[in-house]
């Protein structure tokens, strides 16, 4: 099963038991340039102190636990589990890693991957999302039945598995699974907590032209919706009704415990900054530039 390019290492029997499905597996050194990422990886990959943390100790202590892999039918190894360590190795600059090798198919693959990646002590809604919704895709092509009428069933006992694995209820595994129908800008805003996760789950069900038109109110108007006011967007439309003005009018809506807001029409200040200044960026200007005229107003009533 292994090239030329791979060495046997002899197996440990301390590894035996991290996988209790592995058939026919086996523990070889690889080249980095032979492993593929997993496709649609959900989970980034940074370059963060964390990062740099990790390949700091694979000089000293090299890889400790095995990446898991699967080999493709070019030849070449893809990666299941070990992504970071991965690009760790190459930070660190080793050239091969050690990767446990297991004769599998993509759908199981799939859910080893996902399965693998969420004891991730931070994972970002949209990397939780993206991978709730690629084990489901694949335990329901692993059951997949003839009659179209047992599809429901089989889908709703697919996310009550996924919710046991994780520890979550099916009905939050569901919610997740609806941000994948967010544009990118809007599943953005959800990792950066600039909307919360709630009003983003309603707000999934907005046609991509409606979500896009909304996006750019919210950026207009430097404001998110609250969950009430996503319900009513989505009932509006449910209906057929939702359009520009409409969101507009939703988002205007006093929101309750909203403290009193001055707000100055974008156009009237555009002028005084490059063009894609965030607003908070225009917003720690202004008050600065206020700051500074009222220093000034002191200084000439004190002469």
């Amino acid at each position: 099963m292994a090239n030329n390019s791979v060495s046997k290492i002899q197996w440990n029997d301390k590894l035996q038991g991290l996988f209790d499905e592995a058939d026919n597996a086996s523990l070889i050194n690889i080249p980095l340039s032979d492993i593929d990422s997993f496709p649609n990886h959900p989970f980034k990959v940074q370059d963060d102190e964390a990062m740099q943390e990790l390949a700091e100790s694979i000089k000293e202590h090299g890889v400790l636990t095995p990446a898991l892999a699967r080999q493709k039918d070019d030849g070449r190894y893809e990666l299941i589990s070990g992504h970071r360590r991965k690009r760790a190795c190459e930070l660190a600059g080793l050239t091969s890693m050690p990767v446990t090798i297991q004769d599998i198919d993509r759908e199981t693959a799939t859910i080893r991957m996902v399965d693998s990646n969420l004891q991730r002590e931070f994972i970002l809604p949209s990397e939780k999302a993206l991978a709730y919704k690629m084990r489901l895709d694949a335990m329901n092509r692993q059951g997949q039945r003839t009659d179209l009428t047992s599809t429901p069933m089989v889908q709703k006992l697919s996310v009550e598995k996924i919710g046991d694995k994780s520890g979550e209820s099916r009905e939050q595994i569901r919610r997740y699974i609806r941000l994948t129908e967010l544009i990118p800008e809007l599943l953005k805003m959800v990792d950066e907590k600039s909307m919360a996760f709630r009003p983003a789950v309603e707000l999934s069900y907005l046609p991509k032209e409606q979500q896009k038109m909304l996006f750019d109110t919210i950026e207009c108007e430097d404001c998110t919706p609250s969950l009430a006011q996503a319900i009513k967007m989505k009932q509006f439309s449910q209906n057929e009704r939702l359009n520009e003005d409409v969101i507009f009018s939703i988002l205007s809506e006093a929101k309750p415990n909203q403290k009193e807001q001055f707000k100055i029409p974008r156009e009237k200040i555009s002028k005084f900054f490059p063009e894609g200044t965030k607003a908070e960026k225009i917003e720690e200007t202004i008050i600065k530039a206020l700051e500074l005229y009222r220093k000034r107003q002191r200084e000439q009533q004190e002469r």
